[in-house]
């Protein structure tokens, strides 16, 4: 312990034993480090003095006391001592004056703090402020006057006007000294506050008849080192006789007083009499010598009614009692003063409101801050006493922050719950400290804390998936979308950039389709959009924050391109010749009603601008041909007559649903025959076996009855996607007085392909060789967009390659069908090909071709 003593207290210019006494206390709440340490000055030091080194005696690292926010905080007025923050040392900054810091007080101390941060650290300490003897006892007046009767009894004490000295302790007022004399003594004595005053007493009996005037000196002598005096001059004039002296009722008056009492407040009233008559009777009230100034100034006394009243004002913080001491003369010649004193006890009231102090605030404060963090160190003080002084200190319950006492009127405010910035960025807490007095006062603080961000949050799209509707031929460049995100949390963490995550359309990167505006979130197209090769397509977009680490989310973009009527009708069949002119033969025997042929035609647009209309617009005879709306059947509207011309030449136009339409024509010349010949002269270099054509029909039946039943099947095992039913018809015209219709029905929802034989039908012209060339070419040019039922979903296309004509020199069959042909089928399928072939003496190469979503598989049949 005196190691230690001597260590906090190296500093004083006095001896550190017997003298200062250094307490070192440490406590730890929350986080927080708290200690108490005490140093001793003498008063009057000049700036710079040393203190102590304040580092050392506290265990910092001086090298980190900047960096840690070093500084202390002190109570008083003034800043009387500082640190220097390069060397730890604790030294004087402004000379403190002892009398003018605590007055008269036995004690005195500058009570500092010092706050040091990260992490945060508490110390009190405590400067014990060493009274100097520099001020020299001195009297109120330079002389005093006292009149003595001469009929004075030796013993009679007369009260002389006390010194004053300033200092302290040792340094205060010791003693009085008279100088010689032959009739006085002086006699000292001593207060309850351990002031001491002097009385002069008679000695020996006045004789006004042989000195009428005594002078003498009174010193006052201090107990400093070195002695300091103060003197003043006494004169005792010598009075004749006046027999009676007034008598207090009490040799003590006692009295309470509040404090704060208003001016004129009484007090008590005094009381003294005097046996005499007139003038030597009449008594005076007054304050005698003993009195010090500061009582004069709270205080008065009715010179004549002998009322003391309130003067100035009384506070029971800088006293709790005060000795008044007063006296009572007659008028007479020659009057006497008696003497008395009275005790005012002063009350205290609770007429102080406690004062909150903010040591330290530590905001903003993060929003991951764990449960006690200490935000603040709060100091409360309350100068009255007692209950009235007793400081309580609360905050609302509905902030979660707590705060936690330490020492006494020290509390710390720590967070007691994770925060959220996003649900509260700042808090205003109201700290309320209360006295327990009655009634009590409080003082309100409001501590402002603020919430920073943490990337917490990731953005969060406006939508959970997006859809886009584009119109196909968009311009490249244009915008199709904007995706929106946001991001709660603050500054850079709420700063979002879009991207599109890597992926492929069509084997293609997504990034050769589609980009996007990183700040804005606009999704711009990079090219042109062509419905009939990409319906619709997924791309999938990030939003990302500018946090540490960055947070990220992804939203579905669903884009689906819009048909336009941009593909005018491709007529299929009948195939013209030449590459203009479709013919087809017309018996004249005909009813009306009769089916000549049928106009097929294609377009690759989807919905409304896919569905086709037929109508004529040129005809030779408008009242012998008509074509259906919606089929594109060429019928006979009456029977044929001989004056009919042998030629018919029809202009079809065959038109779009779409806004613009578009269309097409198609020139077909009919030639009128009275009966249709067995033998084509395009096919006279081909023979064809001679077998009745009744067994010809009944193989077809069969054959194509079998090859229908293996459709049947294949299809009903790769039954997947359900879309509309797709159908392609194909007509078979031949030399014989009927001809056969079969139609190829593709039903995407079951995935059955169906084959079925429809009907007979009338016989028509066979394309010439030049004529399926020009047809198949005009096929090929308008495969790749075509689809079989021009409908607005995407159906299993079935494309139809025509590789070769048909020859033969009696007869031709078209035999159509779409199948997927399996390994095992293969063999079956060739056998009946060339069954086909041996019955019909024909050489057969027109391909079908079907493509499925679900799987790439091809079959094709003669």
């Amino acid at each position: 312990a005196a190691d230690m003593e001597h260590k906090l207290c190296r500093g004083c210019w006095v001896p550190v034993t017997g003298l200062v006494i250094c307490l070192l206390l440490c406590a730890c709440v929350v986080d927080l480090v708290l200690a108490q340490i005490r140093y001793s000055i003498p008063e009057e030091l000049d700036h710079g003095a040393f203190v102590g080194n304040i580092a050392e005696d506290l265990g910092l690292d001086v090298a980190k006391l900047s960096a840690r926010r070093f500084r202390i905080v002190s109570g008083a007025k003034k800043q009387y001592l500082e640190v220097n923050l390069e060397n730890g040392i604790l030294f004087v900054n402004e000379k403190i004056d002892r009398e003018e810091l605590c007055e008269r007080s036995p004690s005195c101390f500058l009570h500092l703090q010092v706050v040091i941060e990260n992490p945060l650290e508490l110390y009190r300490v405590e400067v014990e402020i060493l009274d100097v003897n520099d001020n020299s006892p001195s009297f109120p007046w330079t002389e005093f006057n006292l009149d003595i009767t001469e009929s004075a009894a030796p013993g009679s004490r007369f009260p002389l006007e006390s010194a004053q000295d300033q200092d302290v302790g040792t340094n205060s007022l010791r003693s009085y000294q008279l100088s010689a004399n032959q009739h006085f003594v002086l006699n000292i004595q001593t207060r309850n506050d351990g002031s001491k005053f002097a009385e002069l007493v008679l000695d020996t009996p006045l004789d006004r008849e042989q000195q009428k005037r005594h002078e003498m000196v009174l010193t006052a002598f201090d107990g400093g080192s070195p002695e300091r005096s103060g003197t003043a001059l006494i004169t005792v004039t010598v009075l004749d006789a006046n027999d009676n002296v007034p008598v207090f009722d009490r040799s003590v008056y006692r009295a309470s007083l509040v404090e704060n009492a208003p001016r004129g407040t009484l007090v008590l009233k005094l009381n003294a009499t005097d046996l005499d008559e007139g003038s030597n009777g009449e008594v005076t009230y007054a304050f005698s010598g003993h009195a010090p100034l500061k009582v004069r100034e709270l205080f008065s006394v009715d010179p004549y009614m002998g009322e003391i009243r309130v003067k100035g004002v009384v506070d029971y913080e800088k006293a709790s009692v005060y000795e008044l001491y007063v006296q009572a003369k007659d008028r007479g010649p020659s009057a006497v003063a008696v003497h008395s004193k009275v005790l005012v006890d002063i009350l205290d009231v609770n007429d102080n409101a406690p004062e909150v102090i903010l040591t330290s605030v530590s905001t903003p404060v993060q929003e991951d801050a764990s449960p006690g963090t200490v935000i603040a160190v709060i100091s409360v003080m309350d100068r009255d006493s007692g209950e009235n002084g007793n400081v309580d200190c609360q905050i609302p319950n509905n902030v979660p922050f707590q705060l936690h006492s330490s020492f006494k009127n020290y509390y710390t405010l720590v967070t007691s719950e994770p925060l959220d910035r996003e649900t509260v960025s700042e808090f205003n807490i109201t700290l309320t400290a209360r006295d327990l007095g009655s009634p009590s006062l409080s003082t309100r603080r409001t501590i402002l804390v603020q919430v920073s961000d943490i990337n917490d949050n990731p953005p969060r799209f406006s939508q959970p998936s997006y859809t886009v509707y584009v119109t196909e031929n968009n311009a490249p460049g244009a915008s199709i979308c904007s995706v929106s995100a946001f991001d709660p949390d603050s500054n850079q963490n709420a700063y979002l950039s879009y991207s599109i995550l890597e992926g492929q359309i069509q084997g293609m990167p997504v990034s050769t389709y589609v980009s996007i505006n990183s700040d804005n979130g606009n999704i711009y197209a990079l090219r042109s959009f062509d419905y009939e090769q990409l319906r619709n397509f997924q791309i999938l977009v990030q939003a990302q924050d500018a946090g540490f680490p960055p947070l990220a989310s992804n939203v579905t973009v669903n884009v689906f391109v819009l048909d336009q009527n941009d593909n005018a009708p491709v007529i299929v069949s009948p195939l013209p010749k030449n590459g203009s002119v479709a013919t087809e033969v017309v018996p004249r025997s005909v009813d009306a009603g009769y089916l000549v042929t049928k106009i097929t035609a294609l377009d690759a647009d989807a919905g409304q601008n896919s569905r086709l209309s037929y109508q004529v617009i040129q005809a030779t005879d408008p009242g012998l041909f008509s074509v259906a709306l919606y089929t594109g059947e060429i019928r006979t509207i009456r029977r044929l007559v001989e004056k009919d011309a042998t030629r018919q030449r029809l202009v079809i136009l065959i038109k779009d649903n779409g806004q613009p339409p578009l269309s097409a024509t198609a020139s077909i010349v009919l030639t009128v025959v009275d009966s249709v010949p067995e033998s084509l002269s395009d096919f006279g270099d081909l023979t064809l076996s001679p077998k009745p054509p009744s067994n010809i029909a009944l193989y077809l039946i069969v054959s194509l009855s079998t090859i229908s039943l293996i459709f049947l099947v294949a299809i009903i095992i790769s039954s997947a996607s359900k879309v509309p039913t797709n159908c392609m018809e194909v007509n078979g015209n031949s030399s014989f007085s009927q001809s056969y219709c079969y139609k190829a029905c593709l039903t995407p929802e079951s995935a059955k392909s169906d084959f079925m034989f429809l009907k007979p039908c009338s016989p028509s012209s066979t394309p010439r060789n030049n004529e399926a060339k020009n047809a198949d070419n005009s096929w090929n040019a308008h495969s790749r967009s075509a689809s079989v039922n021009n409908g607005a979903t995407t159906p299993n296309e079935v494309i139809i390659h025509p590789e070769s004509q048909l020859v033969s020199s009696d007869e031709s069959y078209i035999r159509s069908s779409m199948t997927k042909w399996g390994k095992k089928r293969k063999k079956k399928k060739r056998q009946i090909t060339k069954k086909l072939l041996e019955l019909d003496g024909l050489e057969v190469k027109r391909k079908i071709k079907y493509t499925s979503k679900r799987g790439k598989q091809t079959g094709q049949v003669g």
